[in-house]
């Protein structure tokens, strides 16, 4: 059992770190859309991130196709393959999401970054999830991302996250 509250945290935290570290530049928009319960993302490759406490797991999928749009915005050196470079953008992205939850669960942990074909996101209602929730990003007009927030959760879970969420924060490397 998630609250309405926590759901509307989990949005917020994932907004923030989305418009923070998703762009290339500060000066980059960072558009976000909610999308209808049950809408599919169109995109053909995910990047999957897991954060997991004694409470909860949450997972992040973030769906994007390898075009020339994705290319030229996350992989413009053409040094590594879109997929590497992307992850990298990702984990920066759940590293924030990880940052704001670790006020309210101290015992978090967070996966590495792998990637998956999306034929793979229908088989999410395996995990019995208690909430979960797409959106439709568009950044800076040209880059279209789409996420998805998975939550599975072990008791009931409430909180609610300062407003200003993910927007102070710097990316900062965290040692454990």
């Amino acid at each position: 059992m998630i609250s309405e509250r926590a759901k509307d945290s989990f949005g917020r935290i994932f907004m923030g770190a989305a418009r923070s570290r998703l762009p290339a530049s500060e000066s980059h928009s960072c558009e976000i859309v909610e999308l209808p319960a049950g809408a599919s993302q169109p995109q053909a490759q995910i990047v999957v991130l897991t954060i997991s406490s004694m409470q909860f797991r949450l997972l992040l999928l973030l769906h994007f196709d390898d075009d020339a749009s994705m290319r030229d915005y996350y992989a413009a050196d053409a040094s590594r393959p879109l997929t590497e470079a992307f992850m990298e953008v990702a984990n920066l992205c759940c590293g924030a999401i990880n940052q704001q939850l670790v006020e309210h669960f101290p015992d978090l942990g967070m996966s590495t970054p792998y990637a998956l074909g999306s034929a793979c996101v229908p088989h999410l209602t395996e995990l019995k999830p208690d909430h979960v929730v797409s959106y439709d990003l568009s950044i800076n007009g040209s880059v279209r991302i789409g996420a998805t927030l998975c939550l599975c959760t072990k008791a009931a879970l409430d909180f609610v996250a300062d407003e200003a969420v993910a927007a102070e924060s710097g990316g900062e490397l965290e040692l454990f």
